[in-house]
């Protein structure tokens, strides 16, 4: 007689690398070209249960089954843009909790930002993230089926991915390496990592781990202040990791994988758009050989923060210039849906009773 698990004890079987997932079938006693057959059938991402691995015998899938679980997603809300054709999604998955991801296209090509978590413990102070607390990390299967099911609705293919949806992925540290790993398979998504970008609000242990896999992904620093007492205020992550330890950080991490940092500074409208503020950030990235990305503020209506207007960004952007900077304008796309993270989860599904409300000095932990 089977004997199957409760979901919550199954292991999320899209989750597991390759290696792993042939270990784990010949410990159940399948063969090991099973493991080859499984893994093409995961990502290729057209199954709702394991009865559709028809490669396998009927007792076969049943032990899958018994042991696994197959991550679910389905599309709640969908935004497109009328501007520019940018596409917001609002996922459910098989707990019923929701996750955003935001298709972008390009000239280059079609990026998607996924998000990492449900909820966010940072609780930035100009983000709708964490305006409801943490619920959850999700698995690497989670993230990956943000991806397929952008795929399957847009019937375009995905060329790159952006870890800056809702979430700080390095406080789901191993479930967002394995998606890295899981993403460049050529068997699956395909999207290498130099196609890949993960941000992160700064959580320097975490930095340095992402470092000694050497991993070819862009890392973005989400920066936003010049000084700790005003970081401090808009990211309370700085209070455990105060900006010269951020920068130094990232600055070994470009070392060591030879891949370069960029940051990110969303430009707000009297709180870090001053002439003094382009001095001290020129002062503080002038030879780390980083990149700086401005960003326009996609406002948060239970927040304080604007945007800077668009003459004051440009003398912003002038004076970090003649400053010695390389600096880009990040491109502001789908200003006309809920762009802001956790803006249409929030609109969608309200905060529940049982949201943890992690402090985010302690989100490592």
């Amino acid at each position: 007689m089977l004997t199957t698990l409760p979901p919550e004890q199954k292991t999320d079987i899209l989750s597991l690398l390759p290696a792993e997932l042939e270990q784990s079938l010949t410990g159940m006693g399948l063969a090991r070209f099973r493991a080859k057959q499984v893994f093409l059938r995961l990502h290729r991402y057209e199954w709702e249960s394991f009865d559709d691995f028809t490669e396998l015998p009927k007792a076969e899938r049943a032990r899958l089954a018994e042991t696994y679980a197959l991550p679910s997603i389905e599309i709640v809300r969908r935004q497109e843009s009328a501007l520019d054709g940018t596409v917001k999604y609002l996922f459910r998955l098989g707990d019923g909790n929701c996750v955003e991801s935001v298709l972008m296209k390009y000239k280059h090509g079609n990026t998607l930002c996924v998000s990492t978590q449900v909820g966010c413990k940072m609780r930035c102070a100009f983000c709708a993230s964490g305006l409801d607390g943490f619920v959850r990390n999700l698995s690497a299967g989670e993230i990956l089926m943000q991806a397929a099911a952008a795929r399957r609705d847009s019937g375009e293919r995905v060329d790159g991915i952006v870890m800056m949806g809702t979430g700080e992925p390095l406080d789901n540290f191993e479930a967002s390496v394995d998606f890295i790993l899981l993403a460049g398979e050529k068997d699956g998504l395909g999207i290498g990592q130099r196609h890949i970008s993960l941000s992160t609000s700064g959580l320097v242990p975490k930095i340095r781990a992402l470092a000694e896999r050497k991993l070819a992904i862009t890392l973005s620093v989400s920066l936003h202040a010049t000084r700790d007492e005003a970081r401090s205020a808009l990211m309370p992550v700085n209070r455990r990791y105060p900006i010269a330890e951020l920068v130094q950080a990232a600055t070994e991490y470009q070392r060591v994988t030879g891949r370069r940092v960029s940051y990110e500074y969303a430009v707000m409208a009297g709180v870090n758009d001053s002439e003094r503020e382009a001095g001290e950030l020129a002062a503080l990235l002038r030879g780390t050989g980083a990149h700086l990305n401005l960003i326009r503020l996609n406002e948060v209506k239970e927040t304080r923060f604007r945007a800077s207007a668009e003459q004051r960004l440009r003398q912003f952007v002038a004076a970090l210039e003649a400053r010695g900077l390389h600096v880009t304008v990040r491109r502001r796309l789908g200003a006309d849906i809920d762009g802001a993270c956790g803006q249409l989860r929030r609109s969608v599904q309200p905060p529940s009773g049982d949201v943890r409300r992690t402090q985010p000095e302690t989100a490592e932990n």
